[in-house]
């Protein structure tokens, strides 16, 4: 089980309102820790994939396959945040390299 259930995937009610607890890799268990490159590359891979899965949505919405455009909406809108979000989230990390680049030793 993932540690935030996806909007828009099949989560119901039920998987929002349970205390959420983090699921450890056999890396992590190993490590002690989570390996943060992994992690970053493995959030930017599921982004790429939300970007698919809307680019594909746009042009079943532009063809006329898509029955209920409302999926199209809800998926854009849903890759606009994660978007905003990973752009936030870079945006943070490079400050605060800078600011431990700044600090004297």
């Amino acid at each position: 089980m993932p540690l935030i259930p996806p909007v828009g995937a099949g989560a119901t009610a039920a998987q929002w309102a349970q205390p959420l607890t983090p699921v450890k890799s056999p890396d992590e268990t190993k490590a002690g820790g989570a390996d943060f490159s992994s992690a970053v590359g493995r959030a930017l891979d599921d982004l790429q994939a939300q970007h698919t899965r809307t680019d594909e949505l746009a042009r079943d919405a532009a063809t006329g396959k898509l029955q209920n455009i409302e999926d199209y909406l809800l998926t854009a809108t849903e890759t606009q945040l994660a978007t905003q979000l990973t752009v936030a989230v870079r945006n943070r990390a490079v400050e605060a390299f800078n600011e431990i680049m700044r600090m004297q030793i």
